[in-house]
């Protein structure tokens, strides 16, 4: 069975992901939904005084928060919903142990881009999570609606792609929606043609991914994210695939002046895969 892991704090960003993490596991054959909260303390007031010192006290409320989403995100889909309270300090510490320890397939995150203070202190813990190796993370958008994925875009600058491409994580997360499959590099320097290291490295990933009869495009553009964005709404793609190869790349598709159209403001979702 498939695990879908999403993390929720009870917020309108985090039930917008879990609403759409059900839709979506609702079009996966054999698909579940884990929810889980981490927490230190439950806090309550102006002051950051705790509700209750103690832990079975802490554990029934939330238990019964928990319970009360599952209730509401029932209608949205026929999966089975399980949920789960983690204690730890740290968000993304403690779901990367948990997501090793119980062979969590994908991580669904919300993220939200309303204004510049949300995205500092809503938006970090899920770029953070994002920027782990551990499984592939998928961010939703704000005001995200849910559309069956069909069409998938990998964005890749095909450089050295049989040891870049994280082959058997990309295969598993195309094999949860049999999508068409759209491989797109954009780059500014091939003016006038292709190099034979480009072709040569399309061949080596024409291979790779056979099975998924994978269509290509290459796109002679400087900017990278206004290039994605286009070709987003050209081809009605309905999930981006990105293969971060530094920590940095997964940030720079969340600053404001980058993602106006491609993140804060579509309904795609983004899903990273690492090496």
């Amino acid at each position: 069975m498939k695990k879908l892991l999403v993390p929720t704090d009870f917020s309108d960003t985090s039930k917008i992901a879990a609403r759409f993490a059900v839709q979506m596991a609702a079009d996966i054959e054999n698909a579940k939904i884990i929810l889980i909260h981490v927490s230190d303390k439950i806090t309550g007031g102006s002051d950051g005084s705790p509700l209750t010192e103690d832990d079975d006290d802490r554990r029934l409320i939330l238990t019964q928060a928990l319970s009360q989403l599952k209730e509401e995100l029932l209608p949205f889909g026929k999966v089975p919903i399980e949920f789960d309270i983690e204690k730890g300090s740290s968000l993304v510490e403690t779901l990367t142990r948990y997501v090793r320890h119980q062979a969590i397939d994908m991580v669904i995150m919300g993220i939200t881009g309303a204004t510049r203070l949300e995205q500092i202190f809503m938006g970090s813990n899920t770029l953070d999570m994002a920027k782990e190796s551990i499984c592939p993370v998928l961010i939703i958008p704000p005001n995200a609606e849910y559309r069956k994925i069909k069409n998938v875009v990998l964005a890749s600058d095909f450089k050295e792609v049989d040891t870049t491409i994280p082959e058997a994580p990309l295969k598993a997360t195309l094999d949860l929606f049999k999508p068409t499959l759209h491989i797109v590099n954009v780059d500014h320097e091939h003016y006038v043609e292709l190099t034979d290291d480009y072709k040569a490295e399309r061949a080596k990933m024409e291979i790779m991914l056979k099975e998924y009869k994978p269509e290509f495009y290459f796109i002679r553009q400087y900017d990278f994210f206004d290039a994605i964005s286009q070709f987003v709404a050209d081809k009605n793609i309905d999930l981006l695939v990105i293969v971060p190869k530094d920590r940095s790349i997964v940030s720079g598709l969340f600053k404001t002046s980058h993602t106006k159209k491609l993140a804060y403001h579509s309904h795609i979702p983004i899903v990273a895969i690492h090496e």
